[in-house]
């Protein structure tokens, strides 16, 4: 499959919103669940307001029609000097597992190498605990039902 992958801008935030929907969806699910998870304080937080000073990402579209396939994106949770960027990223199940997240990854760990700490959270028990892995995070919590890493250059 021939995509492109481009840095995200401030027009981009309905692309978040949509990546951020397939990122939390169960892939064992026979169809994708409510985008109402997606108005919790808790989710919102990685796209609401999407253009703040910090906030810088990538997105991949297939070269034919454009069609949106995954992004990747680095934000702080709060205005707080010194505050670790949380990452973001998703790539919608029917073009997972065919480098396309390790793409989009690279693009993002190439474009800030000055990033010195970055933090992810997921739900336990997803494949993409292993691509952490390769990029340098390393799990410094479990919590029910979810992973935290961390990622040290």
């Amino acid at each position: 499959m021939d995509y492109v992958i481009r840095p995200l801008t401030s027009q981009d935030e309905p692309i978040l919103w949509e990546m951020l929907y397939h990122g939390l969806s169960d892939p064992a699910a026979p169809k994708l669940g409510s985008r109402d998870m997606l108005r919790e304080p808790e989710i919102s937080k990685y796209v609401a307001g999407w253009g703040r000073s910090g906030d810088h990402g990538f997105v991949a579209h297939e070269k034919r029609g454009g069609a949106l396939i995954g992004a990747v994106w680095l934000r702080q949770s709060t205005d707080e000097s010194g505050a670790v960027p949380e990452l973001a990223f998703a790539v919608k199940q029917e073009h997972r597992r065919h480098g396309i997240g390790t793409a989009l990854l690279t693009q993002l760990v190439r474009a800030n190498p000055d990033q010195s700490m970055i933090s992810i959270s997921f739900v336990a028990g997803k494949p993409v605990l292993r691509l952490y892995e390769r990029f340098g995070f390393k799990v410094i919590e479990r919590q029910r039902g979810a992973v935290v890493m961390q990622r040290q250059s």
